[in-house]
Parts: structure tokens; C-alpha cells; sequence
């Protein structure tokens, strides 16, 4: 990226987002009469039993889909981290009820990469497992409307789903474009249901995704492996655009929808972030705080908001040197960095800064908090360096000494003095 901010970005641009979203404070009313005009006659939805509860947000669906003369059948069995197996037992439970047009998630992440898949597995017959780690889908999956309950994961906007394999410790990718939404409803509104602990959560998810995309790998040194359409291609001047606004709004916004969680204005804030944040590392890709987290993951079996959060800001030091404008300019957009040229220390301020919003919402800053021990240590960062697709993008190069040395500061806690 230039320094100066006067020359162009020559990054190229690879972009993919969803057909159409639709935002705003009780816009998913207007999905039902959307749908009819596109010609859906007949939608799987896919929840969990919160969401079809009578008056809640799938419930709600079922009635405006009958209103406009559109049937529906469901599956609500929807549950965190889901499973390869649960993808297969749901596409089984809703093929026994006839043929459906395009499937309609409803819920956080979690029921939306269920969903992503199951746009395959319920009209192909293949299992699950089958589409993990393909580099392209042989199966036309059918349209997916996507409507998130969270202000997090993006998983909406985003050409990937993450599901667990059969050991139950394993998290596998299934990508490709055509997983895209064709319809993301984002209504802050449905973020209201949300208590503290997942707000939190999801809004340091998005501020991951904000940061990890501003400063992965540009896109003109992304190894794309060949694929003239791939799902994340490295960083350029429009994915960081998104970024940008995405970490101000979270900085703006995180701390007042975790405290106080009726405040339509905070909610609004962070779906906004979220949502941008997904346009930013829904093409660009993300690198080693997600590939660290897995490993985290798999040892604690804390939340993925959890596991991103204790890894963020001693990656953002790890980086401070590779990346020390982009991570200036996150602290000058904190306050925290007035200076109008770059440093190491001003680069520190933003990932000390980042820490404490992280520490003021209730979540863990260090490894040694969710009880990983020091000979732990080890397989974390080998999990990390397992995680391909992730730590190729990582931009400081020598990934396996340096997610090492990433662990370990996470570990004590220790952070470059600001």
C-alpha cells in the first residue's frame, strides 16, 4: 500500500458481494413481497428453536412467506459450531418434505453456514463431507437468502461456511462464490434479543474481521492457486474502504450495544460494522488471528468471538513492523496516535487500544485466562500453521517462527510499549 496517501492503490480488484442487501431497522417485512416478485414459490428455512419460537423471527417469516402465497417448511434444530453429521440429518429431514427453491437462514452464524451447505446437500444427495476443501463446487446450490441475528460474523456476505467434522475438534471450510447470498436482510432489530456476553462476542468478530483484512496480504502478491474465481483474493483499495468504516464504527459503537442493549443506535452501529466488515474480508481474506483461534478453539471450546479476541492485539504487534501504517492509522482512528507520522509506538497504541476494548467488554485479552497452559503453547501455533488457506495470506512472512512467538506474548499478556 502507498505511503502516501496522494498515489493510487494498484492493488487489482477481485470484488464479490451479495446480489442484493437490504438494511435497516424493521426491513425484514419487505423479504416476503421481495421474494414473490423474484418468482420463490417454496423456501426451506433453516433456525433453531429460538427464531421459531411464536412472535419470534422465523415464526414472523413463515407468516409474511404465507402472505404473499409462498409455502415454507423448516428445519429448527439449528446449534452453535454445527456439524458436518447435522448438515446431513437436516437435509434429510427437510427433503422428506418436498422440493424447495431457495433456503432461507434465520439465526447467527452458525445456523447460516448450516444453511450455505445444506443449499448443496438438499438437492445434490452427497453428503456434506463431500463439498470440504473442494477448490470448486460440483453441485448448482440452490439460492440462498440470508437474514443474521447477530452483528458479527458476516457469515451473509461472506463465500464460506465453517463446519466441525466428525471428531467434534476439527473445523472445515466449505467455499466457493456460489455459497454467496442472494439476499442478505440485515435488520438491526433482530440484534436486539442478543444478551451482553454474545454481543460481545459477534462485535469483536466484526472488529477482527475489520482489522485482519485491513492488513493481510495485498492482492497483488494473494496467490489465487489458479482459480479465475476465487473466494478471497487480498487486500485493495475497496475491500480496505470497507475495512476502514468498519473499525470506526466499532470503535464507536461496541461498547455502548454491550452496555446498553435496547439502544437502536449502537445496534444499528454494529450491524453496520459488521456488514462492512464482511465486504472487507469477504474478498480479501483473513490470516493468522483466525488460524491461531482455530487452535484455541479446539483446546478451550471458547467462542469463536473469544478465540479471535485473545489473539487480535498480539497479532497486530507481531505486525507492527510490516504493517506499521495501516496499524497508525487504526490508532489515529482510536485517538490514541497523534502524531502525523507513522511509528512503531503509535503502531503499539493501536493493538494496547484494541486490548482494552477488548478487556472492557468482558472478554479475555490472554491465552493463559481460558486455562491454555504454557506446553500448549506449541500446538496452538501448529494448528495455526495447519490452517493453509489462512496463514498463506499472513503478510509478515516466516509464519512458523512467528506464530510462535504470537502464542507466547498471548500467553504472558505482553504488548510492545506504547
Amino acid at each position: 500500500m502507498p505511503a502516501n496517501p496522494a498515489q493510487p492503490d494498484i492493488n487489482p480488484i477481485f470484488f464479490c458481494s451479495p446480489t442484493r442487501i437490504m438494511f435497516g431497522a424493521g426491513v425484514r417485512t419487505e423479504l416476503p413481497p421481495l421474494l414473490a416478485q423474484l418468482g420463490y414459490q417454496r423456501a426451506a428455512i433453516v433456525t433453531d428453536r429460538f427464531f421459531s419460537a411464536p412472535g419470534r423471527a422465523a415464526s414472523e417469516l413463515v407468516d409474511g412467506l404465507k402472505r404473499v402465497g409462498i409455502s415454507s417448511v423448516m428445519f429448527d434444530g439449528g446449534l452453535p459450531d454445527p456439524s458436518l453429521e447435522l448438515c446431513d440429518r437436516a437435509s434429510a429431514h427437510l427433503r422428506e418434505q418436498g422440493a424447495v427453491d431457495c433456503v432461507i437462514a434465520v439465526g447467527g452464524g452458525s445456523n447460516i453456514d448450516l444453511a450455505k451447505v445444506m443449499t448443496l446437500t438438499l438437492t445434490s444427495h452427497h453428503a456434506a463431507a463431500h463439498y470440504v476443501g473442494k477448490p470448486r463446487l460440483d453441485t448448482k446450490p440452490l439460492p440462498l437468502i440470508a437474514m443474521p441475528t447477530t452483528a458479527g460474523t458476516a457469515s451473509e456476505i461472506t463465500p464460506g461456511a465453517i463446519l466441525v467434522s466428525g471428531d467434534g475438534q476439527t473445523k472445515v471450510a466449505v467455499m466457493d462464490n456460489e455459497l454467496r447470498a442472494r439476499i442478505a436482510v440485515i435488520d438491526p432489530e433482530l440484534t436486539l434479543s442478543c444478551p451482553p456476553r454474545v454481543t460481545a462476542d459477534a462485535g469483536v468478530d466484526a472488529l477482527t474481521h475489520a482489522i485482519e483484512s485491513f492488513i493481510t496480504m495485498d492482492a497483488s502478491d494473494f496467490n489465487r492457486e489458479g482459480q479465475a474465481d476465487p473466494g478471497y483474493s487480498g487486500r485493495n483499495a475497496l475491500t480496505r474502504i470497507f475495512a476502514r468504516e468498519a473499525i470506526r464504527l466499532c470503535f464507536a459503537h461496541l461498547q455502548r450495544a454491550y452496555r446498553c442493549p435496547d439502544d437502536i443506535q449502537a445496534r444499528t452501529g454494529m450491524a453496520l460494522a459488521s456488514l462492512y466488515a464482511g465486504m472487507s474480508y469477504g474478498n480479501a481474506g483473513l490470516h493468522a488471528v483466525h488460524a491461531l483461534a482455530y487452535g484455541v478453539a479446539a483446546l478451550t471450546h471458547e467462542s469463536h468471538g473469544t478465540t479471535n479476541a485473545v489473539m487480535l492485539p498480539y497479532v497486530m504487534a507481531e505486525l507492527a513492523a510490516d504493517r506499521m501504517e495501516d496499524l497508525c492509522e487504526i490508532a489515529r482512528m482510536a485517538n490514541v496516535h497523534h502524531e502525523p507520522h507513522s511509528s512503531l509506538k503509535g503502531a503499539a497504541a493501536g493493538a494496547h487500544h484494541v486490548r482494552e476494548l477488548i478487556r472492557s467488554v468482558g472478554i479475555a485479552t490472554t491465552l493463559a485466562e481460558l486455562g491454555v497452559t504454557a506446553p500448549d503453547l506449541g500446538r496452538v501455533a501448529a494448528a495455526g500453521i495447519a490452517v493453509t488457506r489462512l496463514t498463506k495470506a499472513f503478510p509478515g512472512g516466516q509464519a512458523e517462527r512467528r506464530y510462535l512467538e504470537i502464542v507466547h506474548a498471548a500467553f504472558q499478556g505482553t504488548l510492545p510499549d506504547a
